[in-house]
């Protein structure tokens, strides 16, 4: 179980519903270990999904029904693809396809700190713009992206 909690003079606390929800489960009395680590800002983690769910609005028809169309698959697949084209990917070799397979890395909260995250946005906001955006300002997309 893993649980957003935050520190407070009273204690730690659980921080979103779902965290609350996790806590009722924990039995009163009883002792528990945690491994507390520093929590990556929500709030930039949902800036970094906005970004690639704006960008994904700019792409042709055809390029969205190749990612496999306009829903949670074609997005998630479009994520993929610009993390990889920022360079946050591992490389290995197939020998089931006999070839070199590139993979994006994960972003997961417990993958990275919010220093790494940082960098990654600005990659995956760079590759963007230099494989989806190439005609649109920043200023343009940014105000756009206020709507994500």
């Amino acid at each position: 179980m893993k649980l957003n909690l935050l520190n407070t003079k009273q204690g730690l606390i659980p921080v979103y519903d779902d965290d609350f929800e996790e806590k009722k489960k924990l039995k009163l009395g009883e002792v528990y270990r945690s491994n507390i680590v520093l929590f990556r800002n929500y709030e930039f983690h949902k800036k970094f999904f906005a970004l690639i769910n704006c960008a994904f609005e700019y792409l042709s028809e055809e390029q969205t029904e190749r990612l496999g169309g306009d829903n949670k698959f074609g997005r998630d697949n479009f994520r993929k693809e610009m993390l990889k084209a920022a360079g946050v990917s591992n490389t290995y070799y197939s020998v089931v396809r006999n070839e070199l397979v590139v993979e994006a890395k994960s972003i997961a909260f417990d993958k990275m700190d919010n220093a790494e995250f940082q960098d990654v946005y600005d990659a995956v906001k760079n590759a963007i713009f230099r494989t989806v955006l190439y005609g649109i300002s920043e200023d343009e997309f940014n105000r756009n992206l206020i709507n994500f």
